[in-house]
């Protein structure tokens, strides 16, 4: 089998030859492995590592193309604005420096904001690399996502209080929000034919300790507009991978019911999210994508110990219904035996 083939076996509850691995790095790492390997495209780093890479898609908004969150303009389509922060020396991160709702305090007012177009966004193109990428790679993208835009556009903080204090204007903003990004989608399922295998959701309800919203507040605001874009990429024969970080397990089971197909990141070290008790309530209804603690372990740990963290989650996790990979990026002090003991772990895995 190759990377495609076995990535979609798990998908659809078929066994591959060996269980499949994926990862995710942030760009500093990227480089640090295509010198490494003496390549210089990212997607030949995953076939030298033999990795069963899943591979994102993007659509270009007049001329830019972001793939993930890791990628900033200056002010995004939405009109928020990024600075790059300086982690340490040896990465950076964009961080919102502007919210472009934060003054806004009216539904007219959101009614009169400059919101994405769709006829900004060059689909052909975006289909062409989607065609591409599918002949050998299980296909991810784009990403969208309904209450992180909101909170980049308006702040976390006031975000959060307008959940109870200003109903109505987030309403109308998600409302917005999805809308622009639902007819994105959907002319792009168009144009792919069937080269999307999934489609990108993220929308963290978790934080280290405990959910972000209420169930009540993911129920009005977040679940029925998630529905329509779980509905929409079924109805193109694509998945749903959703990802959300933290502690999320109370709301798992309404996520199930909006139609996801895939969980990510599946952050074990948080509250309710033990990997033996995740599969034993949800192992029949979604795939889970991740696991591999990131905060501690594969930063800091040895390779031994990132083995070890590994062939736990795949014991507890999979084997069947299972696509291991790093609980989130990998970021840019990962050592690369790290990385490297990860997918090993994962390619001389026996259950």
């Amino acid at each position: 089998m190759n990377a495609r083939e076995r990535v979609l076996a798990v998908l659809n509850r078929e066994t591959p030859d060996r269980v499949p691995v994926d990862i995710w790095l942030v760009p500093e790492l990227v480089e640090k492995f295509k010198q490494k390997l003496g390549v210089d495209d990212e997607l030949d780093v995953y076939r030298k590592l033999d990795v069963d890479k899943i591979a994102w898609l993007g659509i270009p908004c007049k001329g830019v193309v972001l793939k993930d969150p890791n990628e900033h303009q200056q002010v995004n389509h939405w009109g928020v604005g990024f600075e790059m922060v300086e982690a340490n020396e040896n990465a950076e991160y964009g961080e919102v420096s502007f919210h472009p709702l934060l003054e806004l305090d009216s539904v007219e007012q959101l009614d009169a904001y400059p919101w994405p177009n769709p006829d900004d966004f060059d689909y052909e193109t975006a289909a062409a690399e989607a065609k591409m990428l599918a002949k050998e790679f299980v296909t991810l993208g784009p990403w969208i996502s309904l209450f992180e835009v909101y909170c980049s556009m308006r702040s976390l903080e006031e975000a959060l209080m307008d959940t109870i204090a200003e109903p109505e204007f987030l309403h109308a903003a998600l409302d917005h929000i999805a809308e622009a990004q639902g007819e994105m989608v959907r002319r792009f399922f168009e144009a792919a034919d069937g080269a999307i295998d999934m489609l990108f959701i993220s929308d963290d309800v978790g934080s280290q300790n405990s959910l972000i919203m209420s169930p009540e507040a993911f129920d009005e605001f977040i679940f029925p507009r998630l529905k329509v874009w779980c509905d929409l990429a079924h109805s193109y024969g694509a998945k749903v991978f959703f990802h959300t970080d933290g502690a999320a397990e109370p709301l798992i089971p309404r996520l199930i019911e909006a139609g996801i197909d895939v969980l990510n990141p599946i952050q074990h070290v948080c509250p309710g999210m033990d990997c033996k008790e995740l599969k034993a309530k949800y192992g029949d209804q979604v795939i889970f994508h991740g696991g591999v603690e990131n905060q501690k372990i594969l930063p800091f740990g040895t390779a031994e110990e990132v083995a070890v963290e590994t062939k736990q989650c795949l014991d507890e996790l999979g084997p069947d219904g299972y696509l291991p990979c790093s609980c989130h990026f990998a970021q840019a002090d990962t050592p690369v035996e790290n990385v490297t003991a990860l997918i090993e772990a994962v390619q001389q895995y026996k259950a």
